[in-house]
């Protein structure tokens, strides 16, 4: 009994390092769990033209949108764990075991992580006929009117949705949730007056900022963006205790081969450290950012344990 086992385990792993020794001999799926034509869309499928460069076969990119960035992770995590399938995760991977009582799969053990891609700041912006020039201004504001300022969202479960959550736990006010399908709707309703706060990335908030009908307040991280240098930091604020922000990376179904997931990684991050990639993620407001898989998967970790704790100090929901 106990040879067979270890004879069974033996096949295994030999059959996983032929299929590896192949890899790749078809095209890939590349899903991303939103929909087309947002900031994640965008460098998702600039990550499937490097791949696809870098592997020699094509990467499609298929939109699965759906409940937070749920489907389409649910779908990546039951796929065969060839290596064809692969998930271009986000902040979602790490907020969802937290809001969601039935989620299909656990990011901590359905997915081989293969690198973190990308990296950026969230912004809290106001609609510009707002009396509110400054952070503390809107804090003052908000408190003055509990329960009478609606901030918008890309969407119940989705990083923008957190991360005012978390807004309102360190600034201690009373926001109204009015969720979107998607960020661009819900700027665009920001900009006219529909609702009056979002807490959102610089590729959907900038050409509002531009245009003069959005005033942005402060932006995450511990220094100013270039895009926006008069905007400053939450600590130059008055608020150094809020800190959150978009990030994106590349996971495969759990159990797919080592040497498929050292290949992908290995492609990966040669591309994020070329110019023409590099200047592409400035363009949206994003940084590359590009580590081992190990490294990415003790990232997702601490996201999941940070995220947890927002949830459960807000008492955010699904609406």
């Amino acid at each position: 009994m106990i040879f067979r086992s270890f004879k069974c385990i033996l096949l295994s792993v030999a059959a996983a390092s032929v299929l590896a020794q192949g890899y790749p001999d078809k095209p890939l799926k590349l899903v991303v769990p939103f929909p087309p034509g947002g900031p994640t869309d965008i460098v998702g499928r600039l990550v499937a033209q490097k791949l696809a460069e870098g592997i020699g076969q094509p990467v499609v990119v298929e939109n699965r949108p759906g409940a937070g960035g749920t489907v389409g992770s649910t779908a990546v995590a039951r796929a065969p764990a060839d290596g064809y399938t692969l998930l271009y995760g986000s902040t979602t991977l790490a907020i969802a075991p937290s809001l969601y009582r039935d989620l299909a799969y656990d990011p901590r053990t359905a997915f081989a992580p293969i690198s973190l891609v990308s990296r950026g700041p969230i912004i809290a912006a106001v609609n510009a006929q707002l009396p509110a020039k400054t952070l503390k201004d809107f804090i003052a504001l908000a408190k003055s009117s509990p329960g009478r300022i609606n901030y918008g969202s890309a969407g119940s479960g989705t990083p923008p949705h957190l991360a005012a959550e978390l807004f309102k736990t360190v600034a201690g006010v009373d926001l109204v949730h009015v969720p979107y399908k998607g960020g661009g709707p819900a700027v665009s309703d920001l900009a006219g007056g529909q609702v009056q706060v979002c807490f959102e990335g610089l590729p959907t908030l900038l050409p509002h900022i531009k245009s003069g009908k959005v005033r942005a307040l402060a932006i995450t991280g511990a220094k100013r963006d270039p895009a926006l240098p008069e905007v400053p930091t939450f600590a130059e604020a008055g608020l150094p205790g809020y800190d959150a922000n978009f990030w994106n990376g590349l996971v495969a179904p759990a159990g797919t081969p080592a040497e498929v997931i050292a290949r992908l990684n290995s492609v990966l991050v040669q591309a994020l450290a070329t110019p023409e990639v590099h200047a592409a993620l400035v363009r949206l407001g994003l940084e590359a950012a590009g580590t081992t898989p190990q490294q990415f998967g003790d990232f997702i970790a601490a996201e999941i344990d940070k995220w947890a704790r927002v949830v459960k100090a807000s008492g955010a929901k699904i609406d």
